[in-house]
């Protein structure tokens, strides 16, 4: 995949604010015992409105949660979530009704995101008939410009979803998100379901999307080229915190954390032939539990550069360069990791 020349973000305002965002489930330990299993641990960050912010990072470490929390499909056990200038936690029912229309999500899975009872006709105009007041020649044209929008043909529409392939079912399950014509959209690992070939496709799709329909994407996923080819800032979790934050250039050519080195330097360099000369850190052993956490930084474990410090104070996300945030108390200094 081509990279995409993202345009700068120039006074533009805070559509998304979160705040120590935390959840914790309770887990059985033993028969009558229970521990608590951390999975967001106190996360901040912002989404800046027509951007895109990517979060990456291994399996278990929160980012899919962070979105269900988002968008309300999971309460939070403490923190603040701030949409368009409104406290979330602020709303009546009716004007949560109102924002929950402006956040939308498209699921990893295209399979199981989509009722197989319905045609796909009833499932794209869903939220318009919860959310709008439409005729039924309305509502018609409204799917079939909303399939246009998509690339699906309007004969497909009194189809059901078994009929069509992984692709075409997540072209589905975008039209359906961004019926109501959302301000934010959480991405949960939309490709990662998809053949390589179809992968493009869909990424492609999305920044169409955006820029005909002004939307911000929170773009959730655990491999890094399809990050970096949408995102425009980019989040890097693990064990529930965000380690590292920063624009995707940044990101590729100067990571500061170890663990977002390890991760940048295990992506295939565009050119096979040519000599690897990059800086790698090669993790060892798993990664923790999150219900038995690592005392002090909790890459530690992990950590080739981990000192005695590191061990005890939980390092806090902080800016050591403009725009460059890392939660570690001996950031790394790595220039031109990867290749662009």
């Amino acid at each position: 995949m081509t990279n995409i020349q993202t345009v700068p973000l120039i006074d533009k305002k805070v559509l998304l604010e979160v705040k120590n965002l935390k959840k914790h489930f309770e887990v059985p330990d033993g028969l009558r015992s229970k521990k608590t299993l951390k999975a967001v641990d106190g996360i901040d960050f912002t989404v800046i409105e027509g951007e895109t912010l990517g979060i990456v990072g291994e399996s278990g470490c929160g980012k899919s949660t962070t979105g269900n929390l988002l968008i309300h499909l999971l309460e939070k056990t403490e923190g603040t979530i701030v949409f368009n200038g409104q406290d979330m936690d602020s709303l009546n029912t009716e004007q949560f009704r109102k924002m929950r229309a402006d956040i939308q999500m498209i699921f990893q899975d295209p399979f199981s995101s989509l009722n197989p009872r319905m045609r796909v006709n009833d499932i794209i105009a869903e939220p318009l008939k919860t959310h709008k007041k439409l005729s039924r020649k309305q509502l018609r044209d409204e799917v079939y410009q909303l399939m246009d929008a998509v690339g699906l043909d309007r004969s497909y529409a009194r189809r059901y979803p078994h009929e069509f392939s992984g692709g075409q079912r997540q072209r589905i399950g975008i039209a359906r998100a961004i019926a109501l014509r959302p301000k934010l959209i959480i991405c949960d690992e939309p490709v990662s379901a998809l053949d390589v070939s179809i992968q493009a496709q869909v990424l492609n799709l999305l920044i169409s999307l955006q820029k005909e329909f002004n939307l911000t994407f929170i773009f959730i996923a655990h491999g890094l080229p399809a990050v970096k080819y949408i995102s425009d800032r980019i989040a890097v979790m693990y064990l529930g915190k965000i380690v590292e934050i920063t624009t995707k250039d940044k990101l590729f050519n100067r990571p500061m954390h170890p663990y977002t080195v390890s991760l940048v330097s295990a992506v295939p360099l565009p050119d096979p032939f040519s000599r690897d000369t990059r800086e790698r850190i090669i993790l060892e052993g798993d990664m923790p539990s999150n219900v038995d956490l690592p005392s002090g930084c909790r890459f530690h474990t992990r950590c080739p550069f981990a000192q005695d410090k590191c061990k005890v104070d939980e390092p806090a996300l902080i800016e050591r360069e403009t725009n460059h945030l890392v939660a570690c108390h001996f950031p790394l200094n790595v220039e031109n990791i990867i290749s662009n």
